[in-house]
């Protein structure tokens, strides 16, 4: 009778094979990862140096979701200069020696952690409290479950400016948008650490208000009176 969307991409594709009524409801933040540790503590289950520079990335390994592409941003001269580690965290659903060659290629192996293992539900907040940033270099993409993930535990993102994931992450409030290549990426994460984690802290906690389950039942009663 009717369609919820999580983006206005995705009501644009559904307007593309039918009239009836479609909403837009963002995709609420899961709530049972546990509450939030402080990034000590994180770095200290997972035997992670205080203070290092750490970035993540998280979630499933596939072609669309850039990997490689942040893995060469790993070898700008900024970067490793600014001594920024990368740590992926996600089980690979295609073959993996491509990325172990390319880090090896690109002299990474110091810099680029990998935890391929399952992670349950409540150590998912070790890895993304340990984080500074949450990096989601997508290649192609309608949204991202990362992102809510990420507005849990208020932890600023960069993401790549490709199908909705723009929408959720207002650039230079939240996160930073950059294109889908190495150089942008590169210097959107230079971006992040120049600015700090501070700097995005309350526009997180505004923004992250949009993304309640409450919005979504909402949106759902809306949606029933429009039939």
């Amino acid at each position: 009778d009717g369609f919820i969307a999580m983006s206005e991409k995705v009501k644009n594709d559904i307007k593309t094979f039918s009239h009836k009524p479609v909403s837009i409801s963002p995709h609420p933040i899961f709530n049972h990862f546990g509450d939030p540790i402080t990034k000590m503590e994180a770095r200290t289950q997972l035997g992670l140096p205080q203070q290092d520079k750490i970035i993540l990335f998280f979630g499933y390994i596939r072609k669309y979701k850039g990997l490689d592409l942040l893995i060469q941003a790993m070898a700008d001269e900024t970067i490793k200069k600014l001594g920024i580690q990368l740590m992926v965290v996600g089980e690979f659903y295609e073959d993996a020696q491509p990325y172990h060659d390319l880090i090896k290629t690109l002299a990474l192996e110091a810099r680029v952690i990998i935890h391929s293992e399952f992670v349950p539900d409540n150590e998912v907040k070790n890895y993304v409290c340990a984080a500074d940033f949450i990096i989601q270099p997508y290649k192609n993409a309608t949204q991202s479950g990362v992102t809510p993930l990420a507005y849990y535990f208020e932890k600023p993102m960069l993401v790549t400016n490709v199908g909705a994931l723009a929408d959720s992450v207002p650039n230079g409030k939240v996160g930073e948008v950059v294109e889908p290549n190495a150089d942008a990426i590169a210097k959107g994460i230079e971006t992040l650490y120049n600015n700090g984690a501070a700097y995005y802290g309350e526009y997180i906690k505004e923004e992250k208000k949009k993304y309640s389950w409450s919005q979504m039942a909402d949106n759902f009663i809306l949606l029933h009176q429009k039939l």
